[in-house]
């Protein structure tokens, strides 16, 4: 046998592998991209909703999803780890913690959108979100209702009752 009858039994035997092996490797770098990309795309949809749900679940996968190691990434660690920092920090004024808390987060998502290739300006993130006052209304009144339902129940408040009439007698 030839030197190219190996090469060629080594094409055919191995062709296969590597063109299995290099599917297995592109989809598991795409599934990572889409993971972080889910993550990006939650946070920007919520930046105006931070306390929602869906919100903290993605700021609890920055750590999982994004990689220390990569340069890129690990400034999106650093800046998650600031931000997260400063979310557990109650010794600063509300009026100032919300002040540093949204220039964090812009931060935080500006550093995603580059790592993502997204052209995004930390301008563009802090104010192109879109939050209906209704929607801080409804969270302010639901909040109100809850604390004064605990009060009632925990015996600190009482409900306000006036009789308007009494029942006649037949």
């Amino acid at each position: 046998m030839t030197i190219a009858d190996w090469l060629m039994i080594s094409a055919v035997l191995l062709g296969p592998i590597i063109a299995v092996q290099l599917t297995r490797y592109l989809d598991n770098k795409k599934e990572e991209r889409e993971r972080k990309l889910q993550v990006f795309k939650t946070l920007m949809a919520t930046r105006a909703y931070t306390v929602s749900w869906d919100h903290v679940v993605a700021l609890n996968r920055i750590d999982l999803e994004f990689d220390k190691n990569n340069k890129k990434e690990k400034a999106v660690i650093e800046a998650w780890k600031a931000y997260l920092d400063l979310l557990g920090d109650k010794s600063i004024a509300p009026d100032q913690w919300t002040l540093k808390r949204v220039d964090l987060l812009v931060e935080l998502l500006h550093k995603m959108a580059q790592v993502l290739d997204y052209d995004f300006d930390k301008t563009h993130i802090k104010n192109s979100s879109y939050s209906p006052m209704a929607h801080g209304n409804i969270e302010d009144e639901q909040k109100a209702l809850r604390t004064s339902l605990l009060q009632v129940l925990d015996g600190k408040r009482t409900i306000p009752m006036a009789v308007v009439s009494w029942p006649q007698e037949k």
